[in-house]
């Protein structure tokens, strides 16, 4: 067992004794784990490994401190402090006054089934869920420190040397290499493709010290909502990368496991909240590695005889993410068309969570170029943003960042009212342009529904949306319906259902 499992084994009793419950304990390969009642601590092994180096007192007490100080940026009501452990190893105590022989980190413990690897196989995940960890993720990389461009994080090189070291036992293990293979070419050519925007990236700040290992098991769901925690303490270079890369891991881990749907809300929360669009010019690549790096990590433990029977195809999930469509046709491009309230957020929502698309939203772009965040009231800051010319550069911006993400290979949802021809012309050129299968969603909703939904919307103040009954008065009086050809790229809908979406997306997406 060795000195460190003696001494899980010994603070164990002495909380046993102390609290008068059961302790209850868990290992992984670096740490020991003991719970008791409302709290954990966390020891870690008197370890020297390739990756990391827990061999030393002093070792250990920094990478606790660290653990801890990481942890508290997401989850600081679970990480509550870093106690000595003193006294000889069969009988030690937490914080006594005795010589310091180890360090644990304290914990809040939380709920078995409050992980969301459990949850997920419970079916209690929703897409809100997703959504609403987006948004914190968001606000997360928004504040965290920046990498310096001429740094030692972050560059280039440097990423595909990574993708590089994680492959090269898939190349040459007799189960994985059939598969690696043709990854391995797909991924030279990224490299060769995303240098320049690495480069760019790093120099923009969009390399920061991110979670690192942020996967199923390392989100839990509180109270108060979802967070991430456990986030890599021991090596910089694992977490200090793209913030791209760092949720790659998330939206891999969802795909691969068959919910493309809630990966998708991740990307919509996450997306609306940063409105980094320009991050998806490398994610599928930075996803591509996420399931190498799972893959590789099945493969060891294959290797050592402790292979899951469940395991996901990490390798055949990201065969079938790099083939492009049948075809040879451009990522599919739809947008909204309707007054205010007549469903178009709801149905888009819905879309892109069955389609595995990405929503642009105009209501939220157009406050992104006041500096406004999605649920800012424009009037409350004395901002006019519905001048003509704000229209003007709002779908402005709408047309360009669908460009870039239609190149990028995503579907791509428009959400806005398009009650005038010429904003619609415009996208229907550029869906022609890029060999873009091409739809018109014509959202409908009586009188007395569309002023229910809008006071609705009004009195929780959870929508970007600002319209009010007097906005919908002005847009029936000026609205310009869908002339014979666009009725002929349209489909008429209602009030969203699952039967609906089907239909919608048969005629999107499917060739005729």
């Amino acid at each position: 067992m060795g000195a460190q499992g003696s001494l899980a084994d010994g603070l164990a009793r002495s909380l046993a004794r102390r609290s008068g419950l059961p302790v209850a304990r868990a290992e992984t390969h670096i740490s020991w784990l003991l719970f008791c009642g409302p709290d954990a601590y966390k020891l870690k092994k008197p370890l020297k490994l390739t990756f990391l180096d827990f061999s030393t007192l002093a070792l250990r007490q920094h990478f606790c401190e660290e653990e801890l100080r990481l942890n508290r940026r997401l989850a600081p009501q679970l990480y509550l402090d870093v106690l000595p452990v003193t006294g000889p190893a069969e009988a030690p105590a937490l914080g006594g006054t005795g010589p310091v022989i180890d360090h644990a980190l304290h914990m809040r413990r939380f709920a078995d089934d409050a992980l969301w690897s459990t949850r997920l196989a419970q079916g209690r995940l929703t897409a809100d869920d997703l959504t609403q960890l987006g948004e914190r993720l968001s606000a997360f990389h928004g504040t965290a420190p920046r990498a310096a461009a001429d740094g030692d994080h972050g560059q280039p090189a440097d990423i595909a040397a990574a993708t590089a070291k994680v492959l090269a036992p898939l190349l040459t293990w007799p189960h994985s290499a059939a598969q690696a293979q043709p990854l391995q070419a797909w991924l030279q050519a990224e490299e060769a493709r995303l240098m320049p925007w690495w480069r760019r990236r790093l120099a923009e700040g969009f390399v920061r010290e991110g979670h690192g290992d942020l996967h199923l098991g390392n989100v839990v769901q509180l109270p108060e909502g979802p967070t991430a925690f456990d986030c890599i303490e021991f090596d910089p270079a694992l977490r200090w990368i793209d913030t791209l890369n760092d949720l790659a891991f998330l939206t891999m881990d969802l795909q691969v496991r068959g919910r493309s749907d809630l990966a998708f809300a991740l990307l919509d929360g996450y997306l609306s909240h940063s409105g980094d669009w320009d991050g998806l010019t490398g994610l599928r690549y930075f996803e591509v590695y996420r399931a190498l790096v799972r893959a590789m990590v099945a493969g060891l433990r294959q290797g050592q005889g402790g292979a899951s029977a469940d395991e996901p195809d990490y390798l055949g999930w990201a065969l079938r993410h790099i083939t492009p469509p049948a075809g040879g046709r451009g990522a599919p491009l739809l947008i909204t068309h309707g007054l205010s309230g007549s469903g178009k957020s709801t149905w888009a929502r819905a879309l892109l969570q069955a389609a595995g698309a990405v929503r642009l939203r105009s209501d939220v772009e157009r406050k992104r170029l006041f500096g406004l965040g999605p649920l800012d009231d424009s009037h409350a800051h004395g901002l006019d943003i519905y001048t003509a010319e704000a229209t003007q550069r709002t779908f402005a911006r709408l047309e360009d960042t669908a460009r870039t993400l239609l190149q990028a290979g995503y579907p791509v949802i428009v959400d806005a009212a398009f009650l005038r021809r010429d904003q619609r012309e415009r996208f229907a050129a550029l869906a022609q342009a890029l060999g873009s299968p091409w739809l018109i969603l014509h959202c409908q909703a009586g009188p007395e529904e569309l002023a229910r939904r809008l006071a609705q919307r009004t009195a929780t103040g959870q929508d970007p949306s600002e319209a009010t009954a007097a906005v919908l008065k002005q847009q029936q009086g000026h609205a310009q319906g869908l002339d014979t050809d666009e009725a002929r790229a349209a489909i008429t809908v209602g009030e969203c259902n699952a039967a609906g979406v089907a239909q919608v997306l048969q005629r999107w997406l499917e060739p005729h």
